[in-house]
């Protein structure tokens, strides 16, 4: 008798078959099958938070094909992720089963593994434990707070302040930390500053670096030469000195390995190393846990990604303490272990960090097996892996000062690599790094009393620099540091900011839009509590609390609901002119900023007479002026003469340059749609011939937009290569949904990270495997060859074949489908696909023409029609429908 597993992933699903063998069948939920639907009313404060959970068709069908697999099994193993997403994605799938009646004579037991490997799999089936009722309980308190927030502030926002999108419980706190981060940067002086610095000369001549520390025989603090004058006066004291060494400090200091990977920090090195997003980090990570064929079988490559512990198991240290002494010798193992533990205190600490599955797979090794960003990122987590278990890094460091006898001291340091270490194989990036790297400076030899001459003297001056904006990897790092957000959220609330357009990407960091802004300082001035990181942290303790059983979760919601309702309710009254009162205090410095003349920044440049300020309109903020209507002037919500204002397009068009082969103008242009390119002009005397045009990219920016980018999209489509297998073409362009790849009849969209101009084989292969599991290829239409494809449809699956598509009928699976059933289909029930636009419409006049010719015949043939309707309304009887209510793939649930 066969027991049931499941496990999120088919791909996951497949190798864990393999490794259990055939008394077990192994099924994939794929993620979640059930959620909130998202409407009102789908979690109720007055009946103590009950929650409605529903199926969606894909959801649905899982559900139903476990069930039916369930059938004389009897066992239901749950083997989906450690985590707290992953007990929940068990849970469901057990309420689910039992409210289907599925489960009956069925013991249900929960098993888990950090890395899909024979072992660590052969290991949990024989361990299995109940589902961790504290663990689900947070999730129900995190998913029920995320849509109270969700679905309460989102409307306030809607109507209070038009063109906004949405607000989240921690994504907004996040948009906060990147506008303050701006408004930071705005407000900022730079303050002038400068340092006399010098190249010394030992007794032998050897040279090296110095710089001015005291100054008639004080101290100088950062501002205290913050000019020009008083720069020249130390210098020239300084060139005046005759300087001898007054003393030499050396120490040595040992500098340990950093611990291995946990989510944030992977994220973090993956963005400084590798230039990859977090949403990429984790999509390739993901692909690295699930395993690639090796010798014959799939082996997963790392250990679980998404945790928040930095501890390794006993066994992976002893292997990987035995891997550093073949490798690199007995100096670099430490004699004991490295032991870390996490400062951060929650549920998820339980897991292991990240690691290589089996660390005798070197990077090199399985680098044949991967793409080239999976290769990058196995290597990233190997190397880290490895290097956190290697001996300390051992440094020289000097100290070198120099005095005349007057009051003037010069200092020296540097520092000398004494034994590299775990800096053999690996160094930790910084966000922002210094200019100068201690580690590279070695100084001459030199002793107390020697005497020094001055070869050269400069005064340098310096400004002090705003704080940088934040990169992924930084603003990561700060959410980790604050405690919101956790492993599983960080990439997701990055890539919703970007989504909602409320941030966007300039050199690799954070930039607010507007929009962004306007909803930052609504939360601020109407619910300062909820988009506080202080607020924020504490939730998210309570929320741990509950995952360790030490809260209870239903208190946590009835304690943040009563307080959140009422801010709610407070805005009930509000006025659009409060608003906009509230926005532009707040903003004003932002859209108005001092102009160097003194004049005032508000001045309306139309009439004189009145003054600028923030405006809220049916479909969002602009810029107005206070004497409307008479006055009638508005612009763009953006600083005025500021990088929002696209000064490059003030004529419409941009030159980038001439094609390479026809010598004809690359032009930038700006239509109804967007930004495009276009080769060319059109041709007077041929109205028809109209100028190649392509639209940009997702992501590309105009401003920065270069010819050979230009020429890349004008030569779209682009052949990216053939399949290995079938040798068809695979071919990248950009269409009316944005840039996809297409093999045959096959498209598949690009994600957010992907370039269409520069997408290479093995990911394009990658994309197509993908959609292909929702579109099958049945062969060539014996009418034209064309191919007759099955897809998943909204409604269940259906066959195509042009613009002819059919059905399947009720219980077919696309998998079981033959072309010659297709084709019969096709002629029997096949209905053409109505085309949108002017011929769309057409076509539905046309339509309704033939229904009025229809409706014109003798009234016996009418009488007769009535009498099918009549027989076919007794064998289904009519079936109520409120609005646009649409068919429900399953019962819904609720707890």
């Amino acid at each position: 008798m066969t027991d049931i597993v499941v496990v999120e992933s088919p791909s996951k699903a497949k190798t864990i078959n393999k490794y259990l063998g055939d008394s077990y069948k192994v099924l994939a939920s794929f993620g979640h099958v059930r959620d909130l639907p998202p409407k009102d009313g789908s979690v109720r404060p007055d009946e103590d938070f009950a929650m409605d959970w529903q199926a969606d068709d894909r959801g649905a069908k899982q559900l139903g094909e476990i069930a039916r697999a369930l059938k004389g099994a009897k066992t239901l193993y749950l083997a989906t992720d450690p985590d707290r997403e992953g007990e929940a994605i068990s849970w469901h799938v057990q309420s689910a089963l039992a409210e289907r009646n599925a489960l009956k004579g069925v013991r249900v037991k929960r098993v888990t593994f950090n890395e899909i490997t024979k072992n660590a799999v052969k290991t949990a089936m024989a361990h299995p434990r109940d589902l961790d009722t504290p663990l689900i309980e947070a999730y129900l308190a995190r998913r029920a707070l995320d849509y109270l927030v969700g679905f309460t502030l989102s409307p306030v926002l809607w109507r209070k302040l038009p063109g906004s999108k949405s607000a989240g419980r921690v994504q907004s706190v996040a948009l906060r930390l990147i506008c303050e981060r701006e408004a930071e940067i705005e407000v900022f002086k730079a303050r002038e500053y400068w340092t006399v610095e010098t190249v010394m000369l030992t007794p032998t001549g050897a040279s090296y670096p110095a710089r001015l520390t005291h100054y008639r025989g004080k101290k100088l603090d950062q501002f205290d030469l913050n000019d020009e004058a008083k720069a020249a006066a130390a210098k020239a004291s300084v060139q005046a000195g005759a300087f001898s060494v007054a003393s030499v400090e050396k120490k040595r200091t040992k500098r340990s390995p950093p611990p291995p990977f946990i989510t944030s920090t992977l994220q973090q090195e993956a963005s400084r190393k590798l230039g990859f997003s977090s949403q990429q980090t984790m999509r390739l990570a993901q692909q690295l846990y699930e395993g690639v064929e090796i010798g014959g079988d799939t082996v997963g490559l790392i250990t679980y990604m998404r945790t928040d512990g930095v501890q390794l198991a006993q066994e992976a240290v002893s292997a990987i303490r035995k891997q550093i002494q073949a490798e690199f010798g007995e100096q670099y193992l430490p004699v004991a272990p490295r032991i870390y533990q996490s400062k951060a205190k929650n549920a998820q600490e339980a897991h292991e960090a990240i690691r290589p599955t089996d660390i005798s797979l070197k990077p090199e090794k399985v680098a044949r097996m991967l793409n080239a960003e999976q290769a990058k990122l196995y290597e990233l987590i190997y190397k880290r892996a490895l290097a956190c278990q290697m001996s300390a890094a051992e440094l020289d460091q000097t100290a070198v000062d120099l005095t005349d006898g007057k009051g003037q001291t010069l200092r020296a340091t540097g520092s000398v690599l004494a034994f590299d270490g775990f800096l053999k194989l690996y160094k930790e990036d910084q966000d922002d790094p210094t200019d100068q790297d201690e580690d590279s400076r070695i100084l001459p030899p030199v002793a107390k009393g020697d005497p020094a001459k001055t070869r050269e003297v400069t005064s340098i001056q310096h400004f002090t620099q705003p704080p940088p904006r934040y990169s992924e990897a930084s603003l990561v790092k700060k959410m980790e540091e604050l405690g919101i957000g956790r492993p599983s959220t960080y990439a997701s609330i990055l890539s919703v900011l970007r989504d909602r357009n409320y941030v966007k990407l300039e050199a690799r960091r954070f930039v607010p839009e507007d929009r962004g802004r306007l909803v930052t300082a609504f939360l601020v001035s109407f619910f300062a509590r909820y988009v506080d990181t202080g607020f924020t942290a504490n939730l998210e303790e309570e929320l741990d609390e509950i995952a360790e059983g030490s809260a209870n979760w239903r208190e946590v919601l009835r304690a943040f609901w009563d307080d959140f309702s009422i801010a709610i309710a407070q805005t009930k009254d509000l006025k659009i002119s409060d608003v906009i009162d509230a926005l532009d205090q707040d903003l004003g410095p932002h859209f108005f900023p001092p102009r160097e003349d003194g004049s005032d920044p508000r001045a309306c440049p139309a009439c004189g007479a009145g003054r600028l300020g923030l405006k809220l309109g049916r479909f969002g903020s602009f810029i107005g002026c206070s004497n409307y209507p008479t006055c009638q002037y508005t612009r763009k919500l953006a600083v005025e003469g500021g990088e929002n204002e696209d000064d490059s397009l003030k004529d419409g068009m941009r030159v980038l340059g001439q094609h390479p082969e026809t010598a004809e103008d690359i032009t930038l242009r700006r239509g109804p749609y967007g930004l495009y390119v276009q080769q060319g002009e059109p041709n007077p005397e041929d109205k028809k011939a109209k100028p190649k045009r392509a639209s940009l990219a997702r992501g590309m920016d105009g401003a920065s937009l270069t010819l050979e980018e230009a020429l890349g999209l004008l030569s779209l489509p682009r052949l990216v290569g053939l399949h290995p297998e079938t040798g068809q073409k695979i071919e990248a362009n950009i269409g009316r949904f944005g840039p996809y790849v297409k093999m045959g009849a096959l498209f598949a969209s690009l994600d957010r990270d992907d370039n269409v101009l520069h997408l290479g084989l093995n990911r394009a292969m990658d994309l197509i495997a993908k959609k292909q599991a929702s579109v099958k290829s049945l062969g060539g239409h014996p009418k034209n060859g064309e191919d007759v494809l099955v897809r998943k449809g909204r409604f269940g699956p259906y066959a195509q074949w042009g613009n002819i598509v059919a059905n399947l009928p009720r219980g077919v699976e696309m998998d079981a489908v033959t072309l010659d059933e297709a084709v019969a289909l096709l002629a029997e029930k096949g209905k053409t696909l109505t085309p949108r636009g002017k011929k769309g419409a057409k076509a539905k006049v046309a339509a309704k023409k033939e229904v009025a010719q229809k409706s014109a015949k003798p009234p016996a043939k009418k009488a007769a029609a009535k009498k099918t309707v009549a027989k076919a309304t007794k064998k289904t009887p009519p079936q109520k429908t409120v609005g646009k209510a649409k068919p429900v793939a399953a019962k819904a649930g609720k707890i």
